[in-house]
């Protein structure tokens, strides 16, 4: 039997942003020009609200042995599990392009590594993480939780 899935997902335009969604597109377009990606050059930042207001960034971190490097989604997340382990994650932005161009408007998703990544913080906090991710122009997209762009999930109840 052959079903369908769909997702949610909303499409903002930049100018209908709140002032802290502008702040973290801020925050992850800064985050994005520090990128170390000599190989893709495809650079990637990415910028997380946490519940006490704290913006906290990352970027993505390239290396001659590729799957020695990370994303900057990770970058991310795991900095704040390390250094702020008892603060829930509110909102997650993530900008993504190639480095050779000055402005772009594909949004870039969440790869599936970070996806699963972010799953397992969602499922930590028990609450979930609203995750948004856009061009450095052009439309916004969010989804309301990282189960909107992974919806087979895996997580510790299979194991």
């Amino acid at each position: 039997m052959e079903k369908e899935l769909r997702i949610k997902f909303t499409q903002i335009e930049f100018k209908d942003l709140s002032e802290i969604e502008r702040q973290l597109f801020d925050a992850s377009k800064k985050a994005r020009e520090n990128a170390y990606a000599p190989y893709s050059h495809f650079n990637v930042g990415c910028a997380a609200l946490l519940e006490n207001g704290e913006i906290i960034t990352g970027n993505n971190q390239e290396n001659a042995a590729y799957p020695s490097g990370l994303c900057a989604e990770r970058v991310t997340i795991f900095h704040i599990g390390a250094n702020y382990p008892h603060l829930k994650i509110k909102k997650l932005f993530v900008i993504g392009g190639p480095s050779r161009l000055a402005t772009f408007s594909t949004a870039t998703p969440p790869c599936g590594a970070c996806r699963q990544s972010m799953f397992e913080y969602e499922t930590k906090q028990e609450q979930a993480i609203e995750i948004y991710f856009s061009g450095l122009e052009g439309s916004v997209f969010k989804c309301n939780s990282v189960k909107d762009l992974l919806p087979f999930s895996f997580d510790a109840s299979f194991l």
